[in-house]
């Protein structure tokens, strides 16, 4: 199993949260990629907990819905692990090692870097390139997760037919998004970039500089806290006010009663997130905040979350410039895309 991946595979992308499955399947190249496929499946409450699989069944029968409505017919997928399942580390290896040899001296040595025995993880590696001034030496980024955490995963999507040939880190995913979309908003690699994805039960900011992720946290916070609001007030269901949150139908009140006071606590935890940030690294502000997430797609709160904040705010659509097959509808994509970020990061996997 390979926790990072460095092969050259053909790959669906398949972001597991705790409200959906999203797939995505690209082909093309680089610089001219389309999407041939996607779907969303939502997921039973509790299947997902904790950024963990609870319910494995009812997780493989989402995934197999999912490549069903979209089909799919390829059995090679990616997904991710949230951060909070992962320990990275960046370490020095001499760059005379070969890959095997790495892979032989990180085994010997994996006890420095992580808190688990060996034979509990599953252990991946990327050589970055030369340490700045010293060419003999490389930076390795080094990823483990407990096997458990990995086992779960493999377990579901064999549930529904399919080889989990990728385990990525969630992290990691959203970076390679945010670098291929950040030409399309004006973004230079010297901005500090507050990047939101803002989900049903999470909120994780990812702060963005010169290409690379430079600091996460996840906050307890999401839009089912909106959906159980709706359920109390008006007297639904969960599926109900899920539905009636995204499609409309509720009483004229509702934005005034019930909407606005979500989108203010959604800014106040916005500004929580960077105030942690900047206490936690030598950074003072952030140039630009994207918001992404099922909760980015709430009218007009990038507006109120720059006008509270006092920094250029939007919202993301990772697959904005990508071409569409036939079987895709744009309407349908631009309205999940703000939720994308992970699923598009996976899915560019092929582009590597």
């Amino acid at each position: 199993m390979q926790l990072l991946g460095r092969k050259k595979i053909q790959l669906v992308g398949v972001d597991v949260s705790s409200s959906a499955v999203k797939i995505l399947q690209l082909s093309g190249s680089a610089d001219n990629i389309k999407v041939e496929r996607y779907a969303v499946e939502p997921l039973a409450v509790n299947a997902v907990v904790d950024n963990s699989i609870a319910e494995v069944d009812l997780v493989s029968a989402a995934i197999s819905k999912a490549f069903n409505k979209a089909g799919i017919k390829a059995k090679g997928v990616a997904t991710a692990v949230s951060g909070s399942a992962v320990i990275t580390k960046i370490i020095q290896m001499p760059s005379e090692l070969s890959e095997e040899e790495l892979e032989v001296q990180l085994e010997l040595d994996a006890t420095q870097y992580i808190p688990y025995p060996i034979d509990e993880v599953s252990l991946d590696f990327c050589v970055l390139g030369p340490v700045e001034g010293n060419p003999d030496v490389n930076n390795v980024l080094i990823a483990s997760s407990r096997s458990e955490n990995v086992d779960v995963f493999i377990e579901a999507f064999q549930g529904s037919g399919l080889e989990l040939k990728v385990v990525d880190v969630e992290a990691f995913a959203i970076e390679r998004c945010f670098n291929m979309v950040k030409n399309d908003y004006g973004i230079d690699d010297n901005e500090v970039v507050a990047l939101f994805d803002i989900g049903a039960n999470t909120t994780t900011m990812h702060a963005m500089h010169k290409k690379t992720g430079i600091y996460s946290r996840e906050q307890s916070f999401g839009g089912k806290q909106l959906t159980e609001e709706i359920m109390q007030r008006y007297g639904l269901s969960y599926d109900e006010a899920g539905l009636a949150k995204r499609q409309g139908g509720l009483p004229e009140s509702y934005e005034s009663e019930v909407l606005q006071s979500f989108k203010d606590t959604l800014v106040q935890q916005v500004s929580r997130a960077l105030q942690f940030f900047f206490s936690a690294t030598e950074f003072g502000n952030v140039d630009r905040i994207l918001l992404g997430g099922g909760c980015a797609s709430i009218p007009d709160i990038d507006a109120l979350v720059e006008d509270q904040i006092g920094v250029p705010t939007e919202v993301i659509n990772p697959v904005n410039n990508f071409k569409l097959s036939s079987k895709v509808s744009r309407e349908a994509l631009e309205a999940d895309s703000p939720a994308m970020m992970s699923v598009v990061g996976l899915a560019l996997r092929n582009f590597d």
